[in-house]
């Protein structure tokens, strides 16, 4: 890594880049249950730049979504395509929601890889579909329970695996952790309080990790994907709000994974404590 002075490039080195930045790499990401998820897209993203990949997922989440359950033999099948060399694939089934869930996947993770050089905290209790499931809702429509059940999934989790990732991680060695937000301090997200609050913490508590483990190698970053079609977009929708995408489309699931990806790498070594927005230009 070039962060350290001993190893800053001169300017007669070689500036090209490595195609596989993460070979000899073991990253762990969260919430890898759908082929149309961001959580898929990144562990793609990460095998295909040579790291072993170890998956969590939780398809009952999804079940009780408008959009189902996906096959989880498929989903791994899809990782493990992208394996580079002897690089492999793991996975665990785990309810982040337990408060013993998020020690039990870092566990699982160490187990089978031997360590975890990135962490990625992509899990979510989706707000999207709230109307349907309950799970959400404007003030005035609240429980006290949804408001927990979002904390423990898209909060507490996050932050107890980063305490799991902090734990098995060497003194000094390079590591990184990216959180997931989703948009909430840029505009409103009419209906979902209770999401938007949870998500809201994660960009909130980014700084302070960061400064705690900047002097352990280990950075903190946090990652807006923006409006990604993972299933609940379509081309009704598109219709009335075309206009607020200069691109010409939603979000793919690949568009955020490629800077999560890139984040895990050593080309990110000097950015830590940031909440990146990766939006395609959404105009709101």
């Amino acid at each position: 890594m070039w962060c350290n002075d001993s190893m800053r490039p001169s300017p007669t080195t070689d500036l090209s880049r490595d195609p596989l930045p993460l070979r000899g790499r073991n990253v762990l990401v969260t919430g890898v249950s759908r082929r149309a998820g961001i959580g898929y897209a990144t562990a793609c993203r990460m095998a295909g730049y040579g790291a072993s990949v170890f998956c969590h997922h939780y398809a009952p989440h999804d079940r009780e979504q408008s959009w189902g359950a996906d096959d989880i033999s498929l989903v791994l099948e899809g990782v493990h395509s992208h394996l580079v060399g002897d690089a492999q694939v793991a996975d665990v089934h785990a309810d982040l929601a337990d408060p013993t869930g998020p020690e039990q996947v870092m566990g699982a993770a160490v187990s089978a890889l031997g360590s975890v050089d990135a962490l990625v905290c992509n899990q979510a209790l989706s707000g999207q579909d709230g109307a349907l499931s309950g799970q959400d809702g404007a003030l005035g429509e609240l429980t006290a329970a949804q408001l927990d059940q979002h904390w423990a999934v898209n909060a507490r989790a996050s932050i107890l695996l980063a305490q799991a990732y902090m734990r098995q991680h060497p003194d000094a060695a390079a590591g990184s952790i990216v959180f997931l937000t989703s948009g909430q301090g840029l505009g409103p997200m009419p209906g979902e309080v209770a999401y938007a609050a949870s998500k809201a913490a994660l960009a909130g508590i980014t700084a302070t990790l960061s400064e705690q483990l900047i002097g352990r190698g280990i950075r903190v970053n946090t990652v807006n994907p923006g409006p990604v079609d993972t299933g609940y977009l379509g081309p009704e929708l598109w219709k009335d709000i075309a206009p607020m995408f200069p691109l010409g489309r939603f979000g793919e699931p690949d568009d955020p994974a490629r800077l999560i990806a890139w984040l895990s790498t050593d080309e990110a070594c000097w950015i830590t404590g940031q909440t990146i927005n990766t939006e395609g230009g959404f105009r709101r």
